[in-house]
Order: C-alpha cells, then sequence, then structure tokens
C-alpha cells in the first residue's frame, strides 16, 4: 500500500510533527503502508485450494514457518532437480486487465516444463507474490490459479510468500516468482547428448501463445492500439504444460522455448558437434505472432530470438507424442558453427 498523504492540519497535529521531532499520536503498521489484516484474510482465503495440491508426503500446513515433504522409501536412484522462474511483464498486462488467476497458471506450468526438459516430474512448489498495495482478492486468485495448475499435474504447493512493499513497488504493481522441485531417476536425466547424432529427427508441439516470454516487446507493440477482446485473449492465454504429452517420453532432448525464443533455447541441449537445422516452412505460424512481427517490422532473427512463434516445445529424436509435427533435423556442425540453423 503506498503511503497515505494526510490532509493539511495544525502544527504539532500529525503523528509526526517535524517541528518536534517526536511521535504525536498512535501510528500503525497500516498507516505505513502494510496491512497485515488484508494479509490474514489472503492466507484465509487461499487456504482451501492450497490444501487441496497435498500429496502423502506433505507433512505440513497452510502456516508452517516451512513447508515438510517426505521422501523416505524412494525407489531407484533419485536426482532432484529445482527451478526457479516467473512470468515477466505478462503480469502488467494482466493487470490492466484484471485476469489474475491465468497468472497462477503460467508461472507452475512454465517451472513444470522447465524441469519435464532434465525428464523431471514435479513434487512440490513454492511461490513469491510481491505487491505495492496488498489486495486480497487478487493474491486470492492468483494463488489459486497456482493450486489448480499444480493439482493438475499432481503437485503440491508447499509454501509461499506474500510481500507488501510500499515504495519498492509502484501503485498497483504485482510481481510472481515460483521455485518448484521435482525428481527423477539419474538413469533417465535428459538430456542424452552422446546420442545425438546428424540425421536425428527433430520435431514440436505447438505453444498456447506467447507464454510467459516477450511481453515488453508486445506492450511496447500494442501500446495505442484498439485491441479487441479476442485479442487479448490470446496474448493472456495461459502457458501451456507439456507434462501430459511427454510423461515417459524416450525423446534425446526436449528445449522448452522460453526466453530466447527457439533460437537460444534449442542450443542449449545440444552438443557441440551437432547443429539444429530447423525448417521454418514446416509449421504455420499463428496469426497472433504474424501481426506482433508486422506491427514491428521484425528481421526474422529478431522475431524468432523473441516470441516462440507457435512452437513451445522442440523435442530430439524419440517418438514423437501425439499433436507433434516434424520440424527439421540434427546436422554436422562445423568449427564455429551456428547452434540452431533457421531455413
Amino acid at each position: 500500500m503506498t503511503t497515505r498523504d494526510p490532509a493539511p492540519s495544525a502544527p504539532g497535529s500529525d503523528p509526526i510533527d517535524p517541528a518536534r521531532g517526536s511521535v504525536t499520536t498512535s501510528v500503525t503498521y497500516k498507516d505505513a503502508g502494510v496491512d497485515i489484516d488484508a494479509a490474514t484474510a489472503a492466507v484465509a482465503g487461499m487456504a482451501a485450494a492450497v490444501r487441496a495440491t497435498y500429496t502423502p508426503r506433505v507433512l505440513s500446513d497452510v502456516g508452517s514457518f516451512g513447508g515438510l515433504f517426505s521422501v523416505e522409501n524412494w525407489p531407484g536412484k533419485p536426482v532432484l532437480v529445482a527451478s526457479t522462474d516467473g512470468v515477466g511483464t505478462k503480469v502488467k498486462l494482466a493487470a490492466q486487465h484484471e485476469r489474475w488467476r491465468g497468472i497462477g497458471h503460467d508461472l507452475v506450468n512454465h517451472c513444470v516444463n522447465d524441469i519435464l526438459v532434465q525428464g523431471a516430474r514435479p513434487l512440490f512448489f513454492l511461490d513469491y507474490v510481491a505487491t505495492a498495495r496488498l489486495r486480497s482478492e487478487v493474491i486470492v486468485e492468483i494463488v489459486t490459479g497456482i493450486a489448480e495448475a499444480c493439482a493438475a499435474v499432481g503437485c503440491a504447493v508447499l509454501g509461499g510468500e506474500t510481500a507488501e512493499m510500499p515504495g519498492v513497488y509502484v501503485e498497483g504493481a504485482v510481481d510472481v516468482a515460483g521455485t518448484i522441485v521435482g525428481m527423477v531417476d539419474r538413469d533417465a536425466v535428459l538430456p542424452r547428448l552422446a546420442e545425438m547424432a546428424p540425421g536425428t529427427p527433430l520435431w514440436a508441439l505447438p505453444s498456447s501463445g506467447p507464454h510467459t516470454n516477450g511481453y515488453s516487446m508486445i506492450r511496447h507493440l500494442i501500446d495505442g492500439r484498439q485491441l479487441d477482446a479476442a485479442f487479448v485473449d490470446a496474448l493472456l492465454a495461459p502457458h501451456r504444460c507439456y507434462l501430459d504429452v511427454l510423461d515417459g517420453t524416450d525423446a534425446l532432448g526436449l528445449a522448452h522455448i522460453t526466453g530466447g525464443g527457439l533460437i537460444d533455447n534449442v542450443a542449449r541441449v545440444l552438443p557441440d558437434t551437432v547443429s539444429a537445422r530447423i525448417d521454418l516452412a514446416s509449421w504455420t505460424v499463428p496469426e497472433l505472432f504474424a501481426q506482433l512481427v508486422d506491427w514491428g517490422r521484425l528481421s526474422v532473427p529478431e522475431a524468432y530470438r523473441t516470441f516462440n512463434m507457435g512452437i513451445g516445445m522442440v523435442g530430439i529424436g524419440g517418438t514423437p507424442p501425439t499433436g507433434a509435427f516434424p520440424v527439421g533435423e540434427l546436422v554436422a556442425r562445423p568449427a564455429s558453427g551456428d547452434a540452431v540453423l533457421l531455413v
């Protein structure tokens, strides 16, 4: 909450009188911009949704200082995989349209995909929501979205933090971040770089929209434009989660197409002996991206490093899942050659 601008008053009647250098009336934390009652109301409002994500391995409850998760009697050679991320400036666009619940889904699904590409299934999730002024209904909507997305993939919301920080964030600003922890058997960790060779096919799964990247560019491009409801819906469509179609995949590697687009993210899962040759004619770029590229007159490299351009996940080898389509293959990489070739 922002600090209040007190109404004009007689000297010495303000809570803090500069002339006297002392407190003249009782000051509350709410006067300073932090509403503890609103925070308590937010916790009460989200508690049921959070508890609905609990699995038998969760040993703590909402309000505990730390979340407890049992790992006893785990089979195989378990490896924990952790990742932290946010949703970028998509949250500002969501704020402009009061569309909060989808941001919770965005946050979880992005993080689930980030550990999925290493072969892991999610175990538990922790969230952080920060704002200038705490509106309990907004926090409840965001955390309910987080809980819904976690429940869909069998992931417990093990803990979180809501921070009200007047003076750090501008009025109306909200920021979210999340940490996910998952598990994979050591023998199933991806990528399997030693098995990648020239001729290995590449396939892709479509995105549901821009997901959680490129929104600073998007907001720049739409500034001052009249957008219809369908276009706003497309911009704010939740980040797609790929666990349902990729659980148990036999792919040699997976690349989650986030910040940096196809060019930067596919490169992250390749050995330095091969390049990914991606055929841009192998899929139709969705109209949303085509419109954004046209408005910005973006070059091909700029477009494919800023946006996902309709592809949310790229797989290397293995059996393509339902809904996947071929997009190219691995080729030998010469010395100093590029890791990703868009042709």
